[in-house]
């Protein structure tokens, strides 16, 4: 007995010793009972810092040199008791912890107990308090996974007056078009933020997809350009109409690119700005404005009145004491979920909701849109500061696109004598299109900073993400971020 004990202790002070160097240290979180992985569990290794469990309960972190390291690794998550891990024990492993015997238990002490509308009046009579609005700097992780289904496309081919705008053509396209695709873009960095707007330092970014999807439609593209070229004349413009609506499009601009092209490439060769620096911050300010926004589609914080509460019962979640408050929408609200209140402030310190109806549903004249799915979580932690800021969030939207309308393309030129219409190309289009983008967010630690740091940042506007064929865990060695699902592990483009 005592020289086990003796080799337990050599065996922490041994692995302390080593934290000299960066160490990573990773895991898998299931349920005791069950066996199954527990998504979104709070992984504390510092005393202000933390990671996420990713939604099969994967998780790893990187303790730099000299990191203080807590006694013990807590482990929480909702229904699970929080428990206490030693390094050795998380270290490429799996771990169990035990659900709670009763799902919402605790006793608190209140000088007066509260109604669940009294709660929520004093939600919406604190809500101005208890979040940061001075400027912060939160260095986080997105993952955004974008899944693209064509449920439905079928091309009637009508008429065409140039040959080679076939049926066959159109088959052929038909073949080329991907019926389903996944793209995943994963950025890790700093985000300031104000009140009055934001920037972004990019550490690392990655995005994995299929560049032979992008291969086919280029060659497309260019040989529907070449058939144009070949069969339209340079002053004729283009008729496009579909049902009673009809657009005008000039040609000018596609006949005269070959002209520009040498010019265009000097230009692209040159350091320039794109779009990635600029895609990350609306996907973060979204993210942001999602709560506390004025064009939110999530309406549950800021219209409290349009939803029946319940009081469900109390629970602790890091560290703190909540009200369990169900709601669901009253009249023709959108959402249904749970608030989890802070008891001594009454904080919304967590937020689960999903849609019970379409956000939109449109349909008119041959067109449909449809938002279908609004589903996710949102965790708001203090980060040993006063006030509240966003810690965590995972949101599932997912949207349907349709269009079923006759198609007309008429070259026309009003130089040519006798009928002006040249050229006509008529296509019938059924097309049925099923869109889901995936965000997680996780910020790593949140710190409140000068207005000058953020407006003596200068932003690097020609930052990229490396492109990866196939996923790769040496990618992000040495960085902490949330650990990639299954899906993504195997992602690998086909030869």
């Amino acid at each position: 007995m005592i020289l086990s004990r003796t080799f337990a202790f050599l065996s922490i002070f041994i692995s302390m010793t080593f934290l000299g160097t960066a160490q990573t240290v990773g895991a898998k979180l299931v349920d005791a009972k069950t066996q199954k992985g527990i998504a979104y569990a709070t992984v504390q290794y510092g005393e202000h810092h933390g990671v996420i469990t990713n939604e099969e309960g994967r998780f790893s972190f990187v303790l730099s040199d000299g990191f203080p390291v807590l006694d013990s690794i807590y482990i929480s998550s909702m229904r699970y008791e929080k428990t206490g891990f030693s390094l050795e024990q998380l270290t490429d492993s799996i771990i169990s912890i035990d659900p709670k015997t009763i799902e919402l238990s605790g006793v608190y002490l209140f000088d007066k107990e509260l109604t669940v509308d009294q709660i929520m009046e004093k939600v919406e009579e604190n809500l101005p308090y208890n979040y940061v609005k001075n400027p912060v700097k939160q260095r986080f992780f997105l993952r955004q996974s974008s899944f693209n289904s064509l449920q439905k496309l079928d091309i009637d081919f009508k008429k065409s007056t140039i040959e080679e705008l076939n049926e066959e053509l159109m088959d052929s396209i038909l073949s080329i078009l991907p019926r389903s695709a996944s793209y995943y873009t994963e950025t890790l960095g700093d985000y300031y933020r104000t009140e009055e707007g934001s920037k972004l330092e990019v550490i690392k970014a990655a995005e994995l997809y299929d560049k032979s999807n992008e291969g086919s439609m280029e060659a497309l593209s260019e040989k529907l350009e070449t058939i144009f070229k070949s069969n339209v004349k340079p002053d004729s413009y283009l008729k496009i109409k579909s049902g009673i609506f009809g657009e005008k499009v000039q040609l000018d601009s596609i006949m005269e690119a070959e002209d520009e092209t040498d010019d265009l490439e000097e230009e692209l060769k040159k350091p320039e700005k794109n779009g990635f620096l600029g895609g990350r911050k609306q996907v973060l300010s979204e993210i942001h404005s999602q709560f506390f926004g004025k064009k939110s589609k999530l309406d549950v914080i800021q219209k409290l009145n349009r939803y029946n509460y319940e009081l469900q019962g109390y629970s602790e979640l890091e560290n703190q004491g909540v009200y369990v408050i169900g709601f669901v929408p009253k009249g023709r609200a959108d959402f249904q979920g749970k608030l989890f209140v802070n008891i001594e402030n009454f904080a919304i310190v967590r937020l689960d909701y999903e849609n019970v109806k379409p956000l939109r549903n449109i349909r008119l004249l041959g067109f449909s849109y449809s938002e279908q799915q609004y589903k996710g979580s949102t965790v708001f932690s203090k980060f040993g500061n006063d006030k509240y800021s966003l810690k965590f969030m995972n949101l599932t939207f997912g949207r349907k696109f349709g269009v079923d309308r006759p198609l007309k393309v008429i070259e026309k030129n009003k130089h040519v004598k006798g009928p002006r219409k040249q050229n006509e190309l008529s296509l019938g289009l059924d097309i049925v299109n099923y869109n889901t983008e995936k965000y997680e967010w996780v910020a790593f630690d949140s710190q409140t900073i000068s207005k000058p740091q953020i407006e003596n940042l200068e932003e690097d506007e020609t930052v990229r993400a490396t492109y990866l064929s196939a996923y790769n865990p040496e990618f992000w060695a040495g960085h902490t971020i949330m650990e990639p699902n299954q899906a993504i592990r195997e992602f690998e483009v086909a030869e």
